[in-house]
């Protein structure tokens, strides 16, 4: 992967990679059976996820599949939480030359909306429903939050420059030319500085949302995971 311009569709790269989780959790499967739905509302799991009727109203997942991801997630947590290590060995698997531990923790606190250090299903699908379905404004309030490491509100020059070391590094020896040390300071300055309009310091999430609306990289990689599933 050439790193040119990679600073320009980072936050683009949560949606690429998270395919790669629906994959490992066979979740882009199409077959389903109408006995899920029973499991899914009688499951005596230790986390009970709500209602088929709630998560439907508040995806944009018909009931059919919402069952099918019930049942590829069920499969694979029995429990029916999913924990940072799970992630983090997902992602091992699939950039075996490089480090993606510290993507993978950050993108598990994304996912992680009530911070309690586990990701139910209701969690999982709310934000795959953004990711693969939501609108332009939704999926970018998503990557922002990822961006707002410590949930201020507010991105920094350092919060971005820790995400786009923890691609670098998960990227590995899959990055042409190889990566020199001030690589990513060096691109996240040049971003950093396209964002921050008002040169206070930090990007707000309008500041966020306006310079990726205005990117043709970013508004065409919105569009390339719609059909996943």
């Amino acid at each position: 992967m050439n790193l040119e311009g990679l600073e320009m569709i980072a936050v683009l790269v949560v949606v690429v990679l998270f395919v790669k989780v629906l994959e490992q959790f066979g979740l882009l499967e199409a077959s389903y059976d109408d006995s899920v739905e029973d499991e899914l509302e009688l499951s005596a799991v230790r986390h009970r996820p709500e209602g088929l009727e709630k998560l439907e109203a508040q995806t944009r997942f018909s009931r059919k599949e919402l069952q099918i991801l019930y049942r590829g997630f069920k499969n694979e947590c029995p429990s029916g939480v999913v924990n940072e290590d799970t992630f983090k060995d997902i992602y091992s698997q699939f950039f075996p030359q490089g480090d993606a531990s510290t993507y993978a923790h950050f993108l598990f606190n994304a996912f992680d909306t009530d911070h309690n250090g586990s990701v139910s299903f209701e969690d999982f699908v709310m934000g795959l429903s953004i990711l693969l379905r939501g609108s332009v404004q939704e999926k970018l309030n998503w990557a922002f939050n990822l961006y707002d490491i410590n949930k201020d509100g507010y991105i920094t020059k350092e919060e971005m420059l820790d995400i786009m070391k923890a691609i670098y590094d998960m990227m590995g020896k899959c990055t042409y030319p190889i990566l020199k040390e001030e690589t990513p300071r060096q691109h996240v300055d040049m971003f950093f500085q396209k964002m921050d309009k008002n040169k206070d310091g930090v990007v707000t999430i309008d500041e966020f949302i306006d310079c990726c609306q205005n990117d043709e990289n970013i508004m065409r990689s919105m569009q390339l995971f719609e059909n996943v599933i």
